[in-house]
């Protein structure tokens, strides 16, 4: 009697085991993937804030501000014109459970407000911004002459 090519089920159980582990094993890095591109999207995000306050502050040549509050981040002029809207320019909103802090190392009060300006030349108050989120962390420092942020710190869960 002759035997047909076929597989038993003691392989095919194996095989299955086999590519079982095989995918447990990638689901960690996986969860670390997306983790970076949250934390990176909230980077992203906040440098796209801090870029529109200061294109803002230049080609309307006044002073932009960018102010913190419990829930959101936006950008908004410092003095408002008569019969302008008070609406934000952009915001950047705060998930639940994530924080971004503000510090500013040249102010002169030790608890300044939570608010970072950018003036009509295109210059900012030098300024350290940190975030913590589900994804992980990161620290910026901006400089005042480019606005630029230097990642100090970057760490995704």
């Amino acid at each position: 009697m002759r035997r047909s090519p076929a597989f038993t089920l003691v392989e095919i159980i194996i095989a299955v085991a086999i590519m079982a582990t095989i995918l447990l094993m990638a689901v960690p890095s996986l969860q670390g993937v997306l983790a970076d591109r949250k934390l990176r999207a909230s980077l992203d995000a906040f440098n796209n804030l801090v870029r529109q306050a200061q294109e803002r502050s230049v080609s309307e040549h006044r002073s932009y501000l960018i102010v913190w509050t419990d829930k959101s981040v936006f950008v908004q002029p410092e003095e408002v014109t008569k019969g302008e809207d008070q609406q934000p320019a952009a915001r950047f909103e705060l998930e639940r459970g994530t924080a971004l802090t503000l510090s500013l190392p040249a102010a002169l009060s030790k608890k300044p407000p939570g608010e970072w300006i950018f003036w009509p030349t295109g210059t900012c108050e030098p300024a350290i911004v940190h975030f913590v989120g589900t994804a992980g962390t990161w620290t910026a420092n901006y400089s005042p002459l480019t606005a630029h942020g230097e990642l100090t710190n970057y760490a995704a869960k």
